[in-house]
């Protein structure tokens, strides 16, 4: 990177801190109406990834959305994958561990979510492969309990039935959904024989 562009980085990010604290930051294409269309897209891109990390077709998205010529959007967004700025290979790895620890998502809804941010198929796989079945299996279970938990009194058909909705819009097949609930009912206290 150089000086000019290190500098208009920090710029732009301290701008970025400077709206999310409540100052008005005055809109990038009205500030110079001459200016380069290089710039006003690198600037659109740092501040995108001042909030939050990107995939390549998510910026190239919004840089459409905001009027950017398409050859100006690819070489910015070169640019920014040379300078490690745009990586949606470690984006791709972040987006799985993420929600898979925090939101309990399996391989397939994690797929979904992937693609949808616009990864390419060679990264979503090589990303999704970091999570083994027993991972998987492991994640299901700690959800069940904690739900279980939560179903005190209710009878093993309510929740059976709910347990199996939860798994499944979190994309758990249906093989696996079943084992897993079938084994924490029969582990759960309030289902042992007296």
């Amino acid at each position: 990177m150089t000086q000019d562009e290190t500098a208009l980085a920090v710029a732009v990010l301290a701008d970025a801190r400077a709206s999310s604290a409540g100052d008005p930051v005055p809109d990038v294409q009205t500030q110079d109406r001459e200016s380069d269309p290089h710039d006003v897209a690198r600037q659109i891109v740092l501040r995108q990834l001042a909030m939050a990390p990107r995939s390549r077709a998510e910026l190239m998205q919004k840089l459409a959305q905001r009027g950017c010529a398409a050859d100006v959007a690819a070489t910015v967004l070169d640019r920014m994958t040379q300078v490690d700025l745009v990586d949606d290979e470690a984006y791709a790895q972040m987006l799985v561990r993420s929600q898979q620890a925090g939101r309990g998502l399996a391989k397939r809804a994690l797929a979904r979510e992937l693609r949808t941010k616009g990864i390419p198929d060679h990264l979503a796989e090589a990303a999704l492969a970091s999570i083994s079945d027993e991972d998987e299996r492991d994640r299901a279970r700690a959800l069940v309990d904690k739900k279980l938990r939560a179903m005190h009194g209710l009878g093993i058909e309510v929740q059976t039935r709910r347990l199996v909705g939860m798994l499944a819009r979190k994309g758990y097949s249906s093989s696996l959904t079943y084992a897993v609930i079938r084994d924490a009912i029969a582990d759960a206290p309030e289902h042992l024989p007296d």
